[in-house]
């Protein structure tokens, strides 16, 4: 499959950010630049009349993880608390997106009224249907689950042509390219190929939900302008994970 091929099948994606996309590199919180470049490439592509769902991490605030590693809070608790995080940039998202006219609203797994209405799948749709931008807070709602398996499985009840994976790095290499001027990028891999080498792209649940109902699966640098659009409008950037 390549990318001109999934795009052909409709243009409704489910965009995957990390919580370290709103900060810039060695901090946390939300640094305004990071997000307005954010939500500008998000706002260019919906102009380009693709419909999107974006999953956001909350790791520029609390990885529950790493928290519970620690001591003194169980992880079931650090969960919850990377989840509020991931509410926090929810909410940044969607100000910024409707401060550059692009309509969003913010739907959270987590019931927080006074500020987020909850996840319900049929009125996500209706909001996608609509033309409006819908930003997925606090994962799954439930501890012991990445954004990433939050990510896949939202795609999957949306009925998403493509998960879009953003990294800081141009797709996906056999080695950390960071550490190895020699790693090399893949432009394709198959489901099996990604799991058998272990590339550590998406969690292995992830990958198996997307896998199983042929979602595929395009990494690429997000910080590089124009890119989304460039996925939506079918040009082969970073890489692409998809069936067998």
């Amino acid at each position: 499959m390549t990318n001109s091929e999934w795009t052909s099948n409709g243009k409704r994606l489910l965009l995957k950010l990390s919580g370290e996309a709103f900060c810039k590199p060695g901090v946390g919180g939300i640094d305004p630049g990071e997000l307005e470049l954010i939500a500008g490439e998000i706002a260019a592509a919906r102009s380009q009349g693709a419909e999107i769902a974006v999953v956001v991490g909350g790791g520029n605030f609390v990885r529950g993880a790493q928290l519970a590693e620690r001591g003194d809070i169980v992880r079931a608790t650090a969960d919850y608390m990377g989840m509020l995080g991931t509410i926090i940039n929810a909410l940044a998202l969607k100000d910024k997106l409707e401060s550059m006219g692009t309509p969003a609203r913010v739907c959270s797994a987590l019931e927080i009224k006074a500020v987020a209405e909850p996840f319900i799948r049929g009125r996500a749709i209706r909001h996608l249907e609509k033309g409006r931008v819908v930003v997925l807070g606090a994962g799954t709602g439930n501890p012991f689950f990445t954004t990433d398996t939050c990510a896949a499985l939202r795609a999957t009840e949306l009925g998403c042509s493509a998960l879009l994976k953003a990294t800081k790095v141009d797709g996906i290499y056999d080695a950390d390219p960071n550490a190895n001027p020699d790693a090399t990028r893949y432009e394709t891999l198959s489901f099996s190929e990604a799991l058998e080498k272990r590339l550590g792209v998406l969690d292995t649940a992830a990958f198996a939900m997307c896998q199983e109902h042929d979602i595929p699966i395009v990494v690429f640098d997000f910080k590089k302008r124009g890119n989304i659009g460039r996925v939506v409008a079918g040009e082969s950037i970073g890489t692409l994970v998809s069936g067998d």
